[in-house]
This record gives structure tokens, C-alpha cells and sequence, in this order.
């Protein structure tokens, strides 16, 4: 039976692969940028509670730590389990209320339903309206943008959310446009998922300007 594969090509085949993950990774790093390259670690919170979207919560939490910063789960309970719309299990490490005297570089708010019930509770509306009140980065994706409608901070601002919310966000006081990311100042918005990869690197850029 003839030979499939050449045994004298392995090395040459994982010589290519090796070059590919090279490659990739040099892409990664100028994604990123060289300005980035020695950030020092900052806080960040993403905000969870039932319904959350599942990749507006784990896409970048695992980029922000990849990138070397401390991630924080912020919800109305510490040490409690959140479920995604699909049922996906997330643990929040601190409680609304304990995160309000923290010192955050950076508030994430991703979609889903969460955001509907994040506005019933008041320990985690005084969260964000806490950072409002600052030049901490506030960056909400999706119906993210429903916890910057509870704050002032969208008054003058140009911003973008999923379309099913421009209203709210528009009788907030914001400039909605349907763009993929939008950057005003210390306030990072996008629309959905598919957004994820410009959200993450606006709010990392952001993090490396105030780099102190």
C-alpha cells in the first residue's frame, strides 16, 4: 500500500507550524501595540449578573489578564454564581457594595439581560454612578449601556449600544451612532459580540495612556 505521507516532511511541516505560531504571535503584539508593551497591571471590573451575555463577560476577562492586569467579577453578591443566558456559570469574586471602596483603572459592562437586573439593585446602580462621577474608563457593550443610562455620564457624549436601546441611550443624553466602537473621553461603547476584538483593545489603549 503506498504511503500516504512522506515521514522526511514532519520536519519541514512542524518547522512551518512553528512559523505560523510566530507569526501570530508578532500580529498579537502589534494589535496591541508598543506603546502597551510594559503597562504596568491595572484594576478593572466587569460587572455580572443573571442573563449576562457569555462572551461580553469571558472574552474580556481572559484578555485583560492575559494582558496583565487584575479582573474583578463585580456583582450584587460576592462569591456567588451568576448564570449566562445559556446557562453558563460565572462566580463573582466581590460584592457591589465592598467594590464601591476599591480603586478601579476601569468599569466593564457587557450585555445580555443582565443589565436589567443590574439597574434593580441599588448596590450595583451606586457602583457605577461612583465611577461616573470620575475619569475612571466606563466602557458597556450591547445593553451594557442601560447602567451609563442611570448615570450622568452620557450627557454631550458620543456613544453607540445594541440598536434596541438607541432611545434610552439617546434620552440619556448621548450622541448615538451605529458604529463598531466608539471612544469619547473616558467613555468606551459597542453593539454586540462582534465587536468584541475593537471593545478590548479601545479599553486597553485607553489603560495605557493613563499609564502611572
Amino acid at each position: 500500500m503506498e504511503e500516504l505521507y512522506n515521514t522526511s516532511d514532519f520536519g519541514a511541516v512542524a518547522q512551518l507550524g512553528e512559523r505560523r505560531v510566530r507569526n501570530a504571535q508578532v500580529v498579537s503584539s502589534n494589535l496591541i501595540g508598543s506603546s502597551m508593551k510594559n503597562i504596568k497591571a491595572k484594576r478593572i471590573a466587569i460587572m455580572v449578573d443573571q442573563q449576562y451575555q457569555e462572551l461580553e463577560v469571558w472574552y474580556p476577562f481572559y484578555r485583560f489578564k492575559e494582558a496583565g492586569h487584575v479582573v474583578d467579577l463585580v456583582a450584587p453578591e460576592a462569591e456567588t454564581t451568576y448564570h449566562s443566558k445559556l446557562g453558563y456559570p460565572c462566580i463573582s469574586t466581590v460584592s457591589a457594595k465592598d467594590a464601591k471602596d476599591l480603586e478601579y483603572d476601569a468599569i466593564v459592562i457587557p450585555g445580555g439581560w443582565c443589565p436589567d437586573f443590574m439597574r434593580r439593585d441599588e448596590s450595583m446602580v451606586r457602583f457605577v454612578q461612583k465611577y461616573a462621577e470620575t475619569k475612571t474608563i466606563l466602557a458597556a457593550i450591547c445593553h451594557g449601556g442601560w447602567m451609563l443610562c442611570c448615570t450622568n455620564v452620557l450627557k454631550g457624549k458620543k456613544a453607540t449600544s445594541f440598536m434596541a436601546i438607541e432611545h434610552d441611550m439617546r434620552n440619556a443624553g448621548a450622541d448615538w451612532v451605529d458604529q463598531e466602537c466608539v471612544v469619547d473621553g473616558n467613555v468606551i461603547t459597542a453593539r454586540k459580540p462582534d465587536d468584541l476584538p475593537a471593545f478590548c483593545l479601545a479599553i486597553l489603549q485607553s489603560l495605557s495612556k493613563n499609564n502611572s
